[in-house]
Parts: structure tokens; sequence; C-alpha cells
């Protein structure tokens, strides 16, 4: 039977993650909290992120920016989370 819960980033109930996708007690509120949807919308949104921002995963400083862009986003706790500043999606002027 499929696993479901209710997302907090589509606010409706749908398919949970199989597995915790992030490490530690914020991986286990991710797993408990957020459908595998509303996972792909963070990746999409993460992927801007690190675009604009210039931000590598190699780094510590940049990993934890990334986090708290996760909890801004997911969770809506914090100030980030949103489109970096001026952001304009390819073919929009």
């Amino acid at each position: 039977m499929t696993r479901m819960v209710q997302c907090v980033v589509l606010k409706t109930e749908a398919e949970g993650l199989d597995y915790p996708p992030h490490p530690g007690e914020l991986g286990k509120r991710i797993y408990e909290n957020v459908s595998k949807d509303g996972w792909q919308k963070w990746l999409e949104r993460l992927t801007t992120i690190i675009n604009e921002n210039g931000l590598t995963t190699a780094d510590v400083d940049s990993l934890k920016l990334i986090e708290q862009h996760m909890v801004g986003y997911l969770f809506g706790e914090g100030e980030y989370g949103g489109l970096p500043e001026g952001f304009q999606p390819k073919g929009k002027k």
C-alpha cells in the first residue's frame, strides 16, 4: 500500500517519499510531511537557487545556505526559499 502524507508543499494529501531524502531530524521531518511531487518541486527550485547564487554542493557554507532555502521552501520558515531577487525564467524579459 502506498504511504500517503499531508504534503506541506502541495497543501493536499499525496504519495509520500520512499525514504528520508536528507540526513537527521530535517530528513525525518521532510519524510513525514512532504510528498514525492512536493519534493520534486523543491528539487526544481533547488536547481534555480544553486545556479542563480553560484552555489556548489562541495562547499560547506553553500550547503548551509541550501538547507536554509530547503526549510524556507518546504515549511515556510525563515527568510529563504523564494526565488532569487530579480530572477527571470528563461524566455521572460
